[in-house]
Order: structure tokens, then C-alpha cells, then sequence
């Protein structure tokens, strides 16, 4: 799954968005919500690795905590595979 993850396309150079500004603020967030927020609906407790963006920063999103949420490799995936257009 990780290796999955390593390589799924985004659109984007993430070494251009993702700077060392957007690592403390990942850091932070895990440290505060470590467990995945959509695991956590299903009563299951699954420690989170990525922080993601609920309004993306292409659609105007921003670092601020209320638009953050804490997952796991696999729900971060699930996201990802809704918004793709078929």
C-alpha cells in the first residue's frame, strides 16, 4: 500500500507545494489527531500517517487546523479514488 501511495500521481510536484513550512504543520497535526478520523467513525483505531486536506489548496483550502484531517495510507487513498473522474 505504501509503495502504492509513493507512486500515485497528483498532479503536481509535491516538492513545490509541500515545503519545510507544510512538515512542521503535518508534524503538529499527527501529533495532536493521531489516529485516522474516518477509522475512527467506524470504531476502529488505526493510527494515522498523513494529514490531508479537506478543501484542497487548489480549490482555495488553506493550513488552517478546521481544514485538516488525520488518516491512514488506505482512507487518504479512498479519498483520492472518489474525486478522480471517471
Amino acid at each position: 500500500m505504501q509503495q502504492h501511495y509513493e507512486n500515485f500521481t497528483r498532479g503536481y510536484d509535491q516538492h513545490e507545494r509541500y515545503v519545510n513550512a507544510w512538515r512542521r504543520i503535518r508534524d503538529r497535526h499527527l501529533v495532536g489527531s493521531p489516529l485516522c478520523e474516518m477509522c475512527k467513525e467506524r470504531e476502529r483505531y488505526v493510527r494515522s500517517t498523513l494529514v490531508h486536506h479537506i478543501r484542497s489548496l487548489a480549490d482555495g483550502g488553506t493550513y488552517d487546523e478546521s481544514n485538516l484531517m488525520s488518516l491512514s495510507i488506505s482512507c487518504h487513498e479512498q479519498i483520492h479514488q472518489r474525486k478522480k473522474p471517471s
